[in-house]
């Protein structure tokens, strides 16, 4: 049973006199403090839109009403297609989904216990790894081919994800003119400019720096994304104790503030874009300032931004599923479940990076797409919560079978044994013997055998027309 879009939101870290005060605080942030802003492109769209712009520090501010006003007019849910329409996903409210992410430049090999390389040919097969694992709903592209020079990267990271799977492609782009050569090779894909409108099969990551800066770069990547009229995801990426305030409160509000102001600069030059709320807020350890990718105060961070995303009425992108671990041992699961949880609980809409990365996000395992896809498959059923109904009480039939009986052979039993309780397509429930007979396996070894299969069956390849389409007329995909 595949269980995604599910209401979340039974976990809720902040009060809500707790949300109003936060919001309080970025509104006063965005009035008062500022963002600098190094685009010259989205500097003219603020100034558009009458913020308040101190040239010589290219600082930008906006009156509390005008910040409202401008959030108010991106649209509250968003739909990521797939090239397939099952695949589909309709992020806002509390509904939950899951994916992967990363722009990781290593392969984990648990055979051998050594990294290597990421190449283009690994993002081609974990995207047919990812098409056929069921928990996995979105694919964002979460390895960076260290072979091809970077002018390649963007088309060739997003054709390698359209050419091998049917679900949505998000990832983040390396250039202007990457990103416009991506939009036109979707275009084809899709059949034309107005159809990747109707239905976006592609969305764009566009960040935002901590604290309180909009780059040159990417404020041109968002505006461009504006126009084009795409999905774009506008996360930021606040280290407590570095790039925030050590406090989660703090580093919260520099994550919201952050975030808010890609979404409105993007409803600045194209209003109604739509535009994600997004965040990849963590700790860092303050020892040698590392980003740490699996605490629990990440979880309970991104939990938090799912709240004030639900404020604010916007989708939202949250971080969750990675480990810091560099094996795959009892850490590498239970930082990855921890922050799953804790994400998937409050109704995080899409939670990205929730499969397959370890090493502070600078690495992934094959195997470990599979062991997360089991997790996400449990995060789900719990997101699912009880039902509570006169068929799940069942006390008729408590009536029928009375003290001392059993429910075994009941239909009952039948009917709700598998929709109810989670059927684990990994976990080993055998007794020790049976375990033993089958030849003992840890359960990557097991994964790697499900990684093999998966990779051996045909891929979710562009139809033949579309595809020849493509690589004529896009001469830098490599063939």
């Amino acid at each position: 049973m595949i269980r995604k879009g599910i209401e979340g939101g039974s976990y809720k870290p902040l009060t809500p006199e707790d949300i109003s005060r936060i919001n309080d605080t970025v509104l006063s942030t965005i009035e008062e403090i500022g963002c600098q802003v190094n685009s010259d492109t989205a500097l003219d769209a603020f100034k558009r839109v009458g913020a308040s712009i101190d040239s010589k520090k290219r600082r930008v501010r906006l009156p509390r009403e005008k910040v409202l006003e401008l959030i108010s007019k991106a649209p509250s849910e968003v739909t990521l297609c797939g090239r397939d329409e099952k695949y589909d996903i309709h992020l806002g409210g509390a509904r939950v989904y899951t994916g992967t992410g990363g722009t990781a430049l290593y392969i984990y090999e648990p055979t051998t216990g050594e990294r290597r390389q990421a190449t283009l040919t690994d993002l081609k097969d974990i995207s047919r790894l990812v098409d056929k694992l069921d928990n996995i709903h979105l694919l964002l592209l979460p390895t960076y081919p260290n072979e091809l020079p970077v002018e390649q990267v963007d088309v060739n990271r997003f054709f390698a994800g359209l050419d091998n799977t049917s679900k949505h492609i998000m990832g983040g782009v390396y250039t202007i003119d990457g990103m416009c050569e991506v939009m036109r090779m979707a275009e084809m894909v899709a059949g034309s400019p107005e159809a990747l409108r109707q239905r976006p099969i592609i969305s764009i990551i566009t960040c935002v720096i901590s604290p309180f800066i909009i780059d040159e770069k990417y404020g041109d990547m968002i505006v461009t994304a504006a126009e084009s009229g795409l999905p774009v995801v506008c996360p930021s990426e606040p280290l407590c104790g570095a790039t925030s305030p050590v406090t989660l409160a703090g580093n919260l509000v520099v994550q919201t503030v952050d975030s808010l102001m890609g979404v409105i600069l993007a409803q600045a030059v194209n209003p109604g874009t739509p535009a994600i709320f997004g965040s990849v807020a963590t700790s860092t350890d303050l020892r040698d300032y590392k980003y740490i990718a699996g605490s629990v105060e990440m979880g309970l961070l991104n939990a938090a931004g799912a709240q004030m995303a639900q404020f604010y009425k916007l989708p939202y992108y949250a971080t969750g599923g990675m480990t810091d671990s560099k094996t795959l041992d009892a850490q590498s699961g239970y930082e990855s479940a921890i922050t799953n949880l804790l994400c998937a609980l409050s109704g995080s809409n899409f939670i990205h990076d929730s499969a397959g990365l370890m090493e502070f996000a600078m690495t992934v395992c094959y195997e470990k797409y599979v062991i997360d896809n089991e997790i996400l498959g449990m995060v789900m059923r719990a997101v699912e919560g009880i039902k509570v109904n006169d068929e799940t009480i069942a006390y008729d039939l408590m009536k029928e079978i009375g003290p001392g009986g059993n429910f075994v052979t009941a239909k009952h039993t039948r009917r709700f044994m598998r929709k109810e309780h989670y059927q684990p397509g990994l976990s080993d429930r055998n007794s020790r013997e049976k375990w033993d007979e089958k030849g003992s396996h840890a359960t990557w070894e097991v994964a790697a055998k499900k990684v093999k299969s998966i990779l051996e069956s045909p891929a979710s390849s562009l139809p033949d027309e579309i595809r020849k389409r493509v690589l004529s007329e896009i001469k830098s995909i490599v063939k």
